[in-house]
């Protein structure tokens, strides 16, 4: 009922930019926080960053000044800009989000895209 669907991950070279959309769709009623979580080679899943709905952010340490997450509240779509990127980003990158669904309105629900994958090369 509910998908979230990621782009813009592929090769870049070290120092380059990257620009990652997720767009949320189906049966929502409303959205509440939205993030970006990443997966390297051999580690665990790490939060990047994540968005509140009026806007306030947070960043992982690694990432603080290189990259920059914001929202587009009526397309429930989230942004994550990558500037300066290092070959340590390399991963597959998830969306996830806070939904409330029309069928369920009580309370919001996780939701995951399928990874989209950032390969930087030194």
């Amino acid at each position: 009922q509910v998908q979230l669907v990621e782009s813009g991950g592929g090769l870049v070279q070290a120092g380059g930019s990257l620009r990652l959309s997720c767009a949320a769709s189906g049966s929502i009623f409303s959205v509440n926080n939205m993030a970006w979580y990443r997966q390297g080679p051999g580690k665990e899943r790490e939060l990047v960053a994540v968005i509140a709905r009026g806007g306030s952010t947070n960043y992982a340490e690694s990432v603080k000044s290189r990259f920059t997450i914001s929202r587009d509240n009526a397309k429930n779509t989230v942004y994550l800009q990558m500037n300066s990127l290092k070959p340590e980003d390399t991963g597959v990158y998830y969306c996830n989000a806070e939904i409330r669904t029309r069928i369920i309105t009580y309370r919001y629900d996780d939701y995951w895209g399928q990874g989209t994958q950032v390969t930087v090369s030194s």
